[in-house]
């Protein structure tokens, strides 16, 4: 496991001062990565960190001379439009470039003359997909999400017996993620009523999002060389912010006996910034897995996964309707989660993901599965919140949602607070729906 070092320490400022402000989610003890470039520019992508409300440029501050060894090795592998290759290096090369930045980017660091010009504006940039993913599977970690879902699916037998034995994933589309801001039609394809004697075409009518978070995986494995589940940080370069979109109704008459395939593959959103494993080492917590449910086959137990295997991550929700853009009104909130209620760790993920050999690559993504709480308004996903679309809800303006309408943009956010830590955040990942191609 990582442990908390001098970047952590919560007393740390910044000579970047609005790193500084309590509620800012980029401060010092942060330091995500992204890809980024002016907005409008035909500039080359590159990498960046967050400090503030501003970008670190990460191909300025490799020419600065600030920088020397494996973190000045790493800077070189930041310059390229992708993470990748940065991503692939491994924990001691992260470790040491968070901790060149880190002294790099304090109050009273001699590089802040060196450093100054490397500054752009959050505001004045445009991202791309911190780096290219290969591949993408989907985890179902929410063992409340799988049970409303469950129940609303299949009534008489809400959660399958292997769901508290093996955590179940699917393999996703790399193809359709894109990154926050990202917009795209509604889905179409075949659905099927309950009195109908035959299933019709169309646009989807029950638009969901999922409130998830994404895994990137940094450091590969060799193909028929599992990772151990105390390995797996050692892999896991960080997190992000990531919605899964679902067409709720073509979902329902797909998914047997295979499981997810067009409800799924039209478009999913990650933030820009990813939340380094390192990072979020002041907000790990114990795992715990209820005496009376099934306890973990032995590749997916450990004493330090029990001890520190979960991640405190506050997550919400909230949607802006056309009206509310129209009108100059804020998004309506919908619903608030954490990531410390999924069933399954990210260790117990990468571990499962790997047991029978399989070879996870730099820029891998793993979905944790929508992270719904226990309480029904800690629901990851519309579908839940109304109810399989039986319970409107009342927006802040006064409209109604049953499911998400064309127009409609979702928006997440992500923070970890814990006593003795600053406060870390992950930003936030916006995506609109655009109505649908098919002209009937």
């Amino acid at each position: 496991m990582i442990e908390t070092n001098e970047t952590h320490d919560p007393a740390l400022t910044s000579w970047v001062s609005s790193a500084n402000d309590a509620h800012s989610d980029f401060p010092i003890q942060n330091l995500p990565f992204a890809i980024f470039r002016l907005s409008g520019s035909s500039e080359s992508f590159r990498g960046g960190v967050a400090i503030g409300d501003q970008v670190l440029d990460l191909a300025k501050a490799q020419k600065s001379g600030v920088f020397t060894g494996i973190a000045q090795q790493g800077l070189d592998r930041c310059c390229e439009p992708t993470l990748n290759a940065y991503m692939a290096m491994g924990q001691p090369v992260w470790s040491a470039l968070r901790l060149a930045l880190s002294r790099a980017l304090r109050t009273g660091a001699e590089a802040e003359k060196s450093l100054q010009h490397c500054l752009i504006p959050q505001a004045d940039v445009e991202f791309d997909l911190p780096c290219t993913i290969g591949d993408y599977t989907d985890f179902y970690t929410s063992v409340h999400h799988a049970t409303s879902i469950g129940a609303l699916f299949r009534p008489d037998n809400p959660l399958l017996p292997n769901y508290k034995w093996v955590p179940i994933g699917y393999h996703g589309r790399a193809s359709s993620i894109g990154v926050s801001g990202q917009m795209f039609h509604r889905p179409v394809g075949q659905t099927k009523a309950p009195d109908a004697l035959e299933p019709s075409f169309g646009p989807c009518k029950r638009l969901d999002y999922e409130l998830e978070m994404g895994i990137y995986i940094g450091k590969s494995n060799e193909l028929g060389d599992p990772i151990a589940i105390d390995q797996a940080d050692q892999h896991v370069f960080g997190l992000c912010l990531f919605n899964d979109w679902s067409a709720r109704d073509i979902q329902a008459w797909e998914y047997q006996p295979l499981g997810p395939f067009l409800a799924k593959n039209f478009a999913s959103t990650v933030s820009p910034w990813i939340v380094t494993t390192e990072a979020l080492a002041p907000f790990r917590k114990a795992w715990n897995r209820d005496e009376n449910d099934p306890q973990p086959l032995a590749y997916l137990d450990s004493e330090t996964n029990r001890s520190h295997g979960a991640f405190d991550i506050s997550l919400d929700v909230s949607i802006e309707t056309e009206q509310m853009r129209a009108n100059g009104e804020p998004a309506s909130f919908l619903s608030r989660s954490s990531f410390i209620h999924s069933y399954w760790t990210v260790g117990q993920m990468v571990a499962h993901h790997t047991v029978n050999g399989c070879n996870l690559q730099p820029g891998d993504l793993l979905g944790s599965g929508t992270q719904s709480g226990p309480l029904h308004e800690e629901a990851g996903s519309i579908l839940e919140l109304t109810k399989g679309g039986k319970e409107a809800l009342v927006l802040a303006n006064g409209e109604q949602r049953t499911f998400v309408e064309d127009g409609d943009a979702i928006i997440m956010r992500g923070w970890c607070e814990a006593s003795g830590a600053a406060r870390i955040g992950f930003g936030e990942v916006r995506g609109q729906v655009l109505p649908a191609k098919y002209k009937g």
